[in-house]
């Protein structure tokens, strides 16, 4: 009985191998008929079947390259040594190294902090310095972090990425940027600080003509959390464009949250139709002020500058109170979402050179105390934040540094509804693998260890905290070997005082 069973099954068994084989044999030969028949690929004209590996191949090899190919510092964006430490302080876990640093040090544009020969004693060690935005706006704002959370919008990010980013920014006490995607009730949910990002197409801010309405900039600027609000002018991914979101991440309650149609291709406008001068920037500026009470002021990435002189210019023929009360300066550099390579991989200045360009302007014209700069782009390790300050910005921010604390691999899918962290996709089957209470404590984690560890560098260079950071604490190799401080590339015109 039982050895007719056991046949019975093995007959089975082979019948269906037989037709398994069967029909691999014959998608193989109609395969081979599509390939030798096509047109539009020559590599499969010519080798049918096998020609497809190519293609697979190829898109394998950006992960092969990630984990095993790739030395530690060679990759980019974001090297592997520069993921491993925002994963490592996510998590909380030691980040000393042994046996030397893998950081060659030979490189023209290599960073290099000046150590004092007396640094800062643990005791004498200061908390960071309070710093106010909008010190004429209706309700100013003051933090004293100087690392924060930059513009990811919902929509470009999913809802589980957003509550996380909120709850973590609330317990670090920073604050977090909506991106142009408009205020959602995630990013309220935490409790976080909350800088609200009106992009080319107003979204949240909107009339049913697209124009920005006074009536709903009220209500946003109604939620206390709002602290300010940040006209977007270019970023960093695409300067001179508007920000892409595919229809297919467009579902009804992003759609319900921006105003605008659910399932289609949101595009926003390459500029703000009504801003085409300085004079236009400003009054856009003092607008949003008046009519919500909260400091205003406008991100941009850097390319031509002149502009910039005037814009100084026509402040000082209004008075300094109609100033923009903050400056985001990002780099040509950055980029989570999805842009044209030919305005990702050329267009814009990074930020090493316009970060000193604009903070220098802004001396020229003795407004630098008046303007707040932030600065942002690629700044995701300490070293990098410390450069930022150093060259005299006031606070650094981030975006892809938080994505990293989340959980990203940078798996570059973050224009596809794809994600496999769960970060950049609308599938709730993939969104489920991002856990909030866990990534919020990431989100935590990353911003402490990062102001520790900022705070780490002052200290060896001198200074009791972060915000007394000088370009003299900082040096930058040359094409030649040798290192010239900051202080010597950018030499402010205008005294600071140097202590």
């Amino acid at each position: 009985m039982d050895m007719t069973f056991a046949f019975k099954a093995f007959s089975v068994m082979v019948e269906l191998f037989v037709m398994l084989l069967g029909l691999g044999v014959l998608a193989v030969i109609v395969m081979y008929v599509i390939d030798r028949t096509q047109k539009t690929h020559a590599v499969r004209r010519n080798f049918p079947v096998i020609g497809r590996f190519r293609y697979v191949f190829e898109h394998l090899g950006e992960f092969f390259r990630q984990y095993f190919f790739a030395m530690d510092r060679e990759e980019m964006p974001f090297n592997r040594a520069e993921r491993t430490w925002v994963y490592r302080a996510a998590k909380n876990e030691d980040s000393t190294i042994a046996f030397g640093s893998t950081r060659d040090l030979r490189p023209p544009g290599t960073v290099l902090f000046v150590n004092y020969p007396y640094p800062t004693l643990e005791e004498d060690a200061l908390a960071t310095s309070s710093i106010v935005f909008g010190p004429y706006a209706g309700t100013p704002y003051a933090t004293d972090s100087v690392f924060h959370i930059s513009g990811m919008s919902f929509g470009a990010i999913s809802k589980p990425a957003v509550r996380a980013l909120s709850k973590g920014a609330k317990k670090a006490g920073i604050w977090m940027n909506t991106g142009e995607g408009a205020l959602s009730p995630w990013h309220l949910e935490g409790g976080a600080d909350i800088i609200y990002q009106i992009g080319t197409a107003k979204y949240g801010v909107r009339d049913a003509a697209g124009h920005l309405s006074d009536d709903r900039l009220r209500e946003v600027a109604a939620h206390e959390q709002v602290r300010m609000f940040e006209i977007k002018l270019s970023q960093g991914a695409k300067p001179g464009k508007g920000g892409i979101l595919p229809g297919e991440k467009v579902t009804a309650e992003i759609a319900r949250i921006r105003f605008i149609k659910e399932g289609e291709d949101s595009i926003s406008p390459n500029r703000h139709p009504e801003v085409s001068s300085a004079d236009d920037l400003l009054d856009m500026i003092n607008h949003v002020r008046d009519v919500t009470g909260k400091p205003t002021g406008f991100k941009a990435v850097i390319g031509a500058y002149a502009w910039l002189d005037d814009l100084c210019t026509a402040i000082h023929q209004r008075g300094i109170e109609s100033a923009p009360d903050f400056i985001t300066i990002d780099s040509a550099d950055g980029g989570t979402g999805a842009a044209p390579a030919s305005l990702m991989d050329y267009m814009g200045l990074p930020l090493k050179e316009s970060l000193p360009l604009v903070i220098d302007i802004l001396y020229k014209h003795g407004l630098r105390d008046r303007i707040r700069v932030v600065a942002s782009g690629k700044l995701v390790t300490p070293g990098q934040v410390a450069w930022a300050l150093c060259l005299g910005a006031d606070v650094a921010a981030t975006a892809r540094g938080f994505m990293f604390s989340l959980g990203c691999i940078q798996a570059l899918q973050c224009n596809k509804n794809t994600c496999p962290t769960g970060i950049t996709t609308h599938d709730k089957d993939l969104q489920r693998g991002l856990d909030v209470t866990d990534k919020a404590e990431r989100v935590y984690q990353y911003a402490k260890n990062m102001r520790k560890e900022v705070g780490i560098i002052s200290h060896s260079c001198g200074v009791p905290e972060p915000r007394l950071l000088k370009r003299f604490h900082c040096h930058i190799v040359q094409d030649n070997g040798r290192s010239l401080s900051l202080d010597d590339l950018y030499p402010i015109t205008t005294a600071e005082p140097k202590n």
